[in-house]
């Protein structure tokens, strides 16, 4: 047998070298692992590097531009406090989706599927896939205003044209993934750059920025709105299944110390990760509040800012860039959409796996997902425009934000439980801090469903009995939310995690046992499709 054609590979495996002190950290060339050595080593970071990155692409989405750009043009600075408060919590929630990988060798929706019975795994399954849809949305819509910017293409023919990109992109991974990734990240991180350049050039009041960033507040008509949308845009549901999933493509150390060091390094790679995208952000707002509560602003300029949306937002960089705004802006949007594209397959891969343990091919998995996206998109875009297409980024923004306590409750609920973690479990400090993060965010969410709902009733022109009923409806279905969140919250977990959740003799004793078990090959083999070698049989 014969091969006739060769791959990239991603990932290295081990060939069986035990020794700690001898073990490289890429030892085989011909297989798809990543292999940590079993030693004290800061080189070791660079075996972890990956997944934060990979994760914090969501972070910086044609989602994230676009309710950064109205938060900039609508609230000045007001609102760059609700970007910090996510990253943090960003940071803390991330780590833990991490952490409960490293540590238990299964990923987030594996747990559940595994806890929940049937019913409540199911509908735990439908919502993580709304939510990757909900997701995909803003990269749709993103797309369609990219191809407008470049070509003139109308908005509702570019989110048609959209459901090619999954074709496209599949062609160009026979290129080189880790090629493919690099120019993705060049062209958003060039956009970041224009964005950090016109902020020297307009320089925002210091003192205007610190405020907003640490003194909160909430003025204006619509400004819980945008906070939530904000809010939705940073911490992504699908986010959680997806880091949980990725650490696992790596074979760690499974002594006590081992997956210690893991946990931590993880924390630092997504903590380098997560503050480039917090200051993309900043930037952004930075940007789009100065420039458009600037004094001297021109009647178009000062009419986009009215109503911003990543259509109109190119005219912010002309100080920078000049005629060449809108079109480098559009490249970096399309870039922005695309490279989400790729953590939205993964984390539905990841998720239809763990809770149906069922797989799909990845073109196949993604055609689906940008098809149920582009529906309410092309509805929209027809019906109401590119200021509706923008619209709906919001809303999908919210749709995010309201869906995160039914993978964030679970992920808390899973990584403070000694009968899941062992030793590993959350401190008494970290469970404190995450639960007042998702108390936050589930308050603020009903509030803001409640007194959103109220006003609708109270300002809507149809009779009484049509608002009672309106009424009884709406509020039985509050009622559901808070239901199904209160089961999540208060249900005891009942499965044990036998396999990794060791103390430190049982570690000593089972070492060579869990040393086969890891990194998940079903895992790896999820990774971003490869060539595959011809192979001829005589």
């Amino acid at each position: 047998m014969a091969a006739s054609g060769s791959s990239q590979p991603q990932f290295i495996i081990s060939t069986g070298n035990r020794n700690p002190s001898n073990v490289p950290l890429i030892e085989n060339e011909e297989s798809d692992q990543i292999v940590v050595p079993d030693k004290k080593s800061w080189r070791n970071l660079f075996a972890y590097m990956g997944p934060g990155f990979l994760v914090s692409i969501a972070y910086i989405d044609p989602g994230n531009f676009a309710t950064d750009l109205q938060a900039g043009a609508q609230y000045k600075y007001g609102l760059l406090w609700i970007i910090l408060v996510a990253s943090c919590a960003a940071l803390i929630i991330q780590s833990l989706a991490a952490n409960l990988g490293v540590v238990t060798g299964k990923h987030l929706a594996e747990h559940c599927r595994v806890e929940y019975s049937k019913v409540p795994n199911f509908i735990l399954w439908i919502l993580a896939e709304s939510a990757i849809v909900a997701c995909d949305i803003p990269e749709v819509i993103g797309t369609a205003f990219a191809l407008n910017m470049l070509f003139r293409i109308p908005v509702w023919c570019g989110v048609l044209l959209t459901g090619l990109s999954t074709l496209i992109l599949l062609a160009l991974q026979q290129y080189g993934v880790r090629t493919l990734e690099y120019l993705i990240a060049f062209l958003v991180f060039t956009i970041a750059a224009c964005f950090f350049m016109e902020l020297g050039y307009a320089k925002p009041n210091a003192s205007e920025v610190l405020n907003g960033l640490f003194v909160p507040q909430l003025k204006g008509n619509g400004a819980t709105g945008l906070a939530i949308s904000l809010l939705g845009a940073m911490v992504m549901p699908h986010n959680l299944f997806l880091h949980s999933a990725l650490v696992l493509s790596r074979k760690v150390p499974r002594s006590v110390n081992g997956i210690k060091d893991a946990c931590r390094f993880y924390l630092i790679e997504s903590g380098f990760a997560l503050t480039v995208a917090f200051l993309i952000n900043v930037s952004v707002i930075s940007v789009s509040g100065s420039v458009c509560n600037s004094t001297n602003l021109n009647p178009d300029d000062e009419k986009n800012c009215q109503d911003l949306d990543l259509n109109k937002a190119s005219f912010l960089l002309k100080n920078v860039l000049g005629s060449w705004s809108s079109k480098l802006f559009a490249i970096a949007l399309l870039a922005s959409g695309q490279s989400s594209t790729i953590t939205g397959t993964y984390a539905g891969q990841y998720v239809m796996q763990g809770f149906l343990n069922l797989r799909l091919k990845p073109w196949i998995r993604n055609f689906l997902t940008r098809c149920l996206a582009i529906v309410p998109s092309l509805i929209v875009a027809i019906i109401g425009g590119s200021d509706g297409a923008g619209k709906l980024i919001i809303i999908a923004s919210m749709i995010l934000s309201f869906e995160l306590p039914f993978a964030l409750i679970p992920l808390l609920k899973f990584t403070s439980s000694t009968t899941k973690m062992g030793i590993y479990a959350n401190s008494i400090a970290i469970s404190a801090t995450t639960w007042f993060i998702g108390s936050l965010i589930m308050g603020i969410n009903i509030y803001y469903l409640a007194t959103s709902f109220v006003k609708v009733l109270l300002h809507s022109h149809i009779k009484v009995v049509g608002k009672v009923f309106c009424g009884i409806l709406g509020f039985s279905g509050m009622l559901v939310y808070l239901a199904a969140i209160a089961y999540l919250v208060f249900r005891k977990n009942k499965e044990a995690t036998h396999i990794l959740a060791l103390t430190s003799t049982e570690s000593q004793g089972m070492g060579n046992e869990l040393g086969d078990s890891l990194p998940r090959e079903d895992i790896i083999s999820m990774q971003l499709p490869q060539r595959r070698a011809t192979v001829d049989v005589e």
